[in-house]
């Protein structure tokens, strides 16, 4: 990272920006481009839980080449100023890499949907089994993240 004075090295900050944020940012390769798309998620141990539909190009791009690039950012604001090139903005953020697995278990899949559920603020789930086998359930294994801040928090 360029700005050494913005880099969180703070757990404690970083699992905030995790657990507190909704949307995540898959980075994914389609052979000489790249494709990102958002997705809302849930954190836990150092993983990231989302869902989908068995079938799509996000689905066929990760078979071929599971290693991704992720973005999160937390409390973003505009900060205007008279002076227009004095504009900035104010933001936590996360960027980290890892490779995902796609999980095929139903046990293993209504974990996975407990974590996103309880991420975004339910915890007693009931799960139709037939509704949860048509789901997919990707598991981001993160294997090395930085963390930014700018602006005051």
């Amino acid at each position: 990272m360029r700005r050494k004075d913005k880099l969180i090295e703070d757990k404690k900050i970083i699992t905030k920006i995790l657990t507190n944020s909704k949307i995540c940012r898959i980075g994914l390769f389609d052979k000489n481009h790249p494709y990102i798309v958002p997705m809302n998620y849930g954190y836990s141990n150092d993983s990231l839980y989302f869902h989908c539909a068995p079938d799509g190009k996000k689905i066929d791009l990760i078979k071929r080449n599971n290693k991704v690039c992720f973005e999160i950012e937390h409390s973003h604001e505009i900060v205007k100023k008279e002076v227009s090139c004095n504009w900035t903005t104010k933001y936590l953020s996360v960027i980290g890499y890892g490779a995902i697995e796609i999980i095929y278990d139903t046990d293993e899949k209504k974990n996975g949907l407990n974590i996103i559920m309880k991420h975004h603020g339910k915890k007693e789930n009931i799960y139709d089994d037939k509704l949860v086998n048509k789901v997919v359930i990707l598991k981001l294994n993160i294997s090395s993240l930085t963390a930014k801040q700018s602006g005051d928090y």
